[in-house]
């Protein structure tokens, strides 16, 4: 009767760790929050688009982009300028912040722009929106597609 026990003990362990490792297959992340992973998976090929932007006094370079699809945008910001900056981006139901940003330094910012359309970004530090430090990215149908970042993340002023 024992060796019944133990053998479907080691059974039950068996299969616990098979179903363990089928969670992971199916998810690249690792682990944890498998939920949010496959939801930003399909935001198209590649996990998103990129998009590379200078920040310097008072503006962005580029300072028109595009997007081919909706989805995750992950802008890198890099401060080319003398003053410090950021980058705040206005999504559909969102804005998002990076956080100030040091002359020569540079952030990543994670946006979730999953409607086609235009939306501004620009820098939020002391009035330097005011100053005309402003720009525009249009995803999808609402962009003209031509200076889309979806290749390589390139596309711009010499990155």
């Amino acid at each position: 009767m024992r060796t019944h026990r133990l053998s479907i003990a080691v059974l039950a362990a068996g299969v616990l760790a098979v179903t363990g490792c089928g969670g992971d297959d199916d998810d690249d992340g690792g682990g944890g929050g498998g939920g949010s992973e496959k939801q930003s998976a399909p935001s198209g090929s590649g996990g998103g688009s990129a998009v590379n932007l200078s920040a310097t006094e008072f503006k962005f370079d580029p300072s028109d982009r595009s997007v081919k699809k909706a989805g995750t945008v992950t802008f890198k910001v890099t401060n080319d300028g003398q003053a410090p900056h950021a980058l705040e981006v206005e999504g559909p139901g969102e804005e998002k912040e990076t956080p100030t940003i040091e002359p020569g330094k540079s952030a990543t910012l994670k946006v979730d722009l999953n409607k086609d359309g235009s939306y501004e970004f620009y820098c939020p530090v002391d009035g330097h929106k005011q100053q005309g430090m402003t720009g525009e990215i249009k995803v999808g149908s609402g962009g003209s597609g031509s200076s889309s970042s979806d290749d390589s993340g390139g596309g711009g002023a010499g990155y």
